[in-house]
This record gives C-alpha cells, sequence and structure tokens, in this order.
C-alpha cells in the first residue's frame, strides 16, 4: 500500500485550542486619550446640577421675584434632570 503524499503542516483554523488572532476575535485597541470627556464637560454637568437646586431652594424661600411660582420648580427640574442626562454620558 502506498503512502498517500505528506500533507503541509498548517495552522489550526477551526477547533478549541486556536490562536484568537486567527479566528479574528481580537478586539483592536483604542487610543488613549480619544474616550474621554472635555474638560468644560464636568462643569457644565456640575453647573446645571448646582443651579437647578438653587433655584428650586430660592423658590421655596421666596427669594425670586415674584411669588413662588410652578416655572422656577419646573426651570430648576429641567436643569437637574439635564445635569443628570450629562452625567450618564460622562467619560
Amino acid at each position: 500500500m502506498a503512502k498517500s503524499p505528506a500533507k503541509k503542516q498548517t495552522r489550526k483554523s477551526i477547533g478549541r485550542y486556536v490562536d484568537a488572532e486567527a479566528r479574528g476575535r481580537v478586539t483592536k485597541r483604542r487610543p488613549v486619550g480619544s474616550d474621554h470627556s472635555p474638560q468644560w464637560y464636568g462643569w457644565l454637568l456640575l453647573d446645571l446640577l448646582a443651579f437647578g437646586m438653587l433655584v428650586i431652594l430660592f423658590n421655596y424661600l421666596l427669594v425670586l421675584p415674584g411669588a413662588a411660582s410652578p416655572w422656577y420648580l419646573v426651570l430648576g427640574l429641567v436643569s437637574m434632570f439635564s445635569g443628570f442626562y450629562l452625567a450618564t454620558r460622562y467619560r
């Protein structure tokens, strides 16, 4: 019986012990400084939260012009929710 021609020894392309690069399962690295928020972003976030808190506080202390108005409450809540939304996007 004749032997079949010798097969070339190639790297495994399927199976359990295959390199991650060979399977294409490696995530490419991102540049280090590309995923940070700008410096002003954090300050804007804190300013919106503080502004909303102060508007609501001053509304209930009757410091703002006019009587206690629900529109001041709306302004304070909208600015605080905007600050919380920005906080979820901060990197």
